[in-house]
């Protein structure tokens, strides 16, 4: 018997559904790089389970409904999970979560209210830590829910992480699952090491978390903030647990990461005194045991309260049944657990217009698109710019101008093109293409091997030479405080300036012939260009925009080499024996300082009385000599002040926390190097107590 129009319409649809789902799946499971918000995906996932229920015989066992999407790379070993990693139910708002709770009653038949215990929904890389006799011996990824990646060699070198669990009859078997984040204020940290190295930055935290977990390269993770908090249980054997509040309790016995427990009116009470966005100091009293749906909501509204003070991203609550006894009879709906719900917030995004795609070039030569926006108000700011990074990420998106895109912003995060409307867009759109050639010198672009970013090449591109002369002049570079990015711009288009020696040569009539400029004006960056020629070495080696040499590499290599003239002598060889200084970044600045244009322009500065000090001159004193300190948190005095301070008693102001840090200097708020510090058992120290160091 032939099938009727009807159902032959409803199995297309649900065809195109699943085709659909499938492709976000790997997208956001698998490659981090989500085209739709979690709103848009839900919707096409209920209208799937929808059209299911209603047409049961069209129901597969490969549907996405039954499963969790996604699949394992292949560059890490396949490992299967014990037991399956499910995804949550989803509700969006307090009248949904009491439906929640009513099918529960109604399942159990029963009228009682049911204890819950809630935590933030976490906003990074789901993970399943395996440890067997309490050793950790396997670490997966979610996957496709039913194999993972086992990224262990990555995992082992998350220092929170316990390599065997604390106590002395651990388990023979625990598998526990977590959530691996990036703290927001770590991630705006390492965007800027990424930007400072000529390096592509990350959207937002999840993706630098995901990217960071899945690196080929132990060491490559090992050098980014990772944490992780715990929050439930996968297969176990010798060790059964009661309830949530039970279990957490026994995960931090162990030595694992897991947030604190408080109670609803604590989190009430700090809520109603966070404003904006304050941030919250750890220890992190966030999950919370209620006695009924009533307290669910209320911690559901509360923590949305608190959502912008805390130091990492959420986007939501989980609300799960507390006793386990009461989860096994409850049991399961598909693929989801039918005794926890993921109670979400709205979503902070906005609908706007491309009005262009600007390419921009930076100092290195990159080129950057980005989308120029009519203004429009998300996530507590109005925004006008987003970056849309590269190419790559142009064509996933497939963002054109014209375009009608959903933005997000959370945070302090950079804004991002989320999603376009397709059904707003024009038909005679054209897709964007970065040009290849620079928008600026118009010579051709360039795209290197192993890297996304297409770069201009041309030493005399006038871009390169605008934002080289900003960071020349800057205050961690010359400090040349009067001469601002509006006049240094001023002075490339009138073509007094071209390179930096070209500042040395300024006169008082070629500043008077810039529009609006003053003689005292004139005449004070005059003076703070004479001001400038004794600069330390590290901060003239760090003017100088060498490609992978930010301020601490510069530091180093002034500390080895004493002067600029060794240093444009070094080898290859000589320049690894430097700290910070590896293979690839030995090469890069060979290169460089081999370059007949740079070599003349850096003997031009010397011989206009630009003459950099050498460390060892600079320096107040010698009472930090050969010491490692890392500073951390809101000091009295601004964090470049205090890392200068460091250097000049002869210190080193490093990024990040290591076996080979002398101090962690911990101010108020301090990040994810404090808890690196107390690990690793390196002292930390206060302000008063740096103060009495260097005294």
């Amino acid at each position: 018997m032939a099938k009727s129009t009807g159902t032959s319409n409803v199995e297309k649809k649900i065809a195109s559904l699943k085709e659909q789902i499938r492709h976000h799946d790997r997208l956001y499971y698998v490659l981090d790089q989500p085209e739709i918000t979690d709103a848009q995906y839900d919707e096409l996932f209920n209208e799937l389970v929808r059209l299911e229920k209603e047409h049961p015989s069209l129901l597969t066992p490969d549907s996405p409904s039954q499963r969790v999407g996604g699949e394992a790379l292949d560059k890490f070993t396949k490992r299967d999970h014990r037991l399956p990693m499910l995804s949550l139910q989803n509700t969006y708002s307090a009248d949904e979560i009491s439906e929640f709770d009513q099918r529960l009653k109604k399942f159990l038949s029963s009228s009682q209210d049911i204890s819950y215990f809630c935590e933030p929904k976490l906003d990074g890389l789901a993970l399943e830590l395996v440890y067997e006799n309490g050793l950790l011996v396997a670490a997966l990824t979610r996957g496709d829910g039913q194999t993972g990646e086992d990224v262990l060699s990555n995992v082992r070198t998350i220092r929170s992480i316990p390599l065997r669990l604390r106590g002395a009859n651990p388990p023979k078997l625990l598998e526990v699952r977590g959530e691996v984040l990036m703290f927001k204020s770590d991630f705006l940290e390492l965007n800027e090491e990424q930007e400072e190295a000529g390096l592509p930055t990350f959207a937002n935290p999840r993706n630098a978390a995901a990217g960071s977990l899945r690196q080929l390269d132990p060491r490559i993770t090992a050098s980014r903030p990772l944490r992780m908090f715990c929050y439930a249980p996968g297969a176990t054997e010798g060790i059964e647990f009661k309830s949530q509040h039970e279990m957490l309790q026994v995960f931090a016995e162990f030595g694992l990461p897991t947030l604190s427990h408080g109670s609803l009116k604590a989190l009430e009470q700090l809520a109603a005194k966070v404003k904006g966005e304050r941030s919250l100091r750890g220890p992190f009293e966030l999950l919370c045991q209620v006695t009924d749906c009533k307290g669910a909501i209320s911690y559901y509204q509360t923590i949305e309260k608190l959502r912008h003070a805390l130091p990492f991203e959420i986007d939501g609550v989980v609300i799960k049944v507390n006793n386990f006894d009461l989860q096994v009879e409850l049991g399961m709906v598909a693929r989801s657990p039918r005794w926890a719900s993921a109670a979400k917030f709205k979503p902070e995004q906005a609908t706007t217009v491309i009005e262009e795609i600007a390419v921009r070039v930076g100092r290195t030569g990159a080129l950057t698109p980005v989308a120029i926006m009519k203004p429009v108000r998300v996530g507590g700011v109005t925004v006008s710019h987003a970056t849309l990074h590269n190419q790559d990420e142009i064509d996933r998106k497939d963002v054109r101008v014209g375009d009608t895109v959903v933005i997000h912003r959370a945070g302090d995060v950079i804004p991002e093109v989320v999603s376009v409307v397709l059904e707003k867009r024009a038909k005679d759109s054209k897709p964007f293409r970065i040009p290849s050639h620079c928008p600026a010198c118009g010579e051709k672009a360039t795209q290197i091997q192993g890297e996304v970013i297409t770069r201009c090449t041309n030493r005399h591109c006038p871009a390169i030479a605008v934002e080289g002369l900003k960071h020349f002049v800057s205050r961690r570079a010359m400090d040349i405080d009067k001469l601002g990015e509006k006049i240094i711009e001023q002075l490339v288009q009138a073509k007094l300036v071209s390179r930096f020696s070209d500042l040395y040569r300024l006169s008082l009539n070629d500043l008077l012939s810039l529009e609006r400029q003053g003689e005292k004006s004139a005449k004070n960056i005059l003076e703070s260009i004479d001001q400038s020629k004794s600069p330390p070495l590290a901060r003239f080696i760090h003017a100088l925009g060498l490609r992978f040499v930010g301020e601490a590499t510069a530091r180093s290599l002034a500390d080895h080499f004493g002067s600029i003239e060794a240093l444009m002598e070094a080898s290859e060889e000589s320049l690894t024996n430097v700290p910070d200084v590896g293979p690839k970044v030995a090469s890069s600045i060979v290169s460089e300082l081999s370059n007949p244009q740079l070599k003349k322009e850096i003997h031009s500065l010397l011989e206009l009385g630009v003459k950099p000090i050498s460390s060892a001159k600079s320096r107040a004193s010698s009472k930090l000599q050969a010491m490692n300190i890392v500073v951390t948190g809101t000091l009295p005095l601004d964090r470049d002040d205090v890392k200068d301070l460091i250097v000049s008693h002869g210190g080193r102001a490093t990024s990040s926390v290591s076996k080979n840090t002398n101090y962690v200097l911990a101010g108020d708020s301090p990040g994810s190097k404090l808890d690196k510090a107390r690990e690793l058992g390196v002292p930390i120290i206060s302000w008063d107590e740096f103060q009495r160091l260097i005294e």
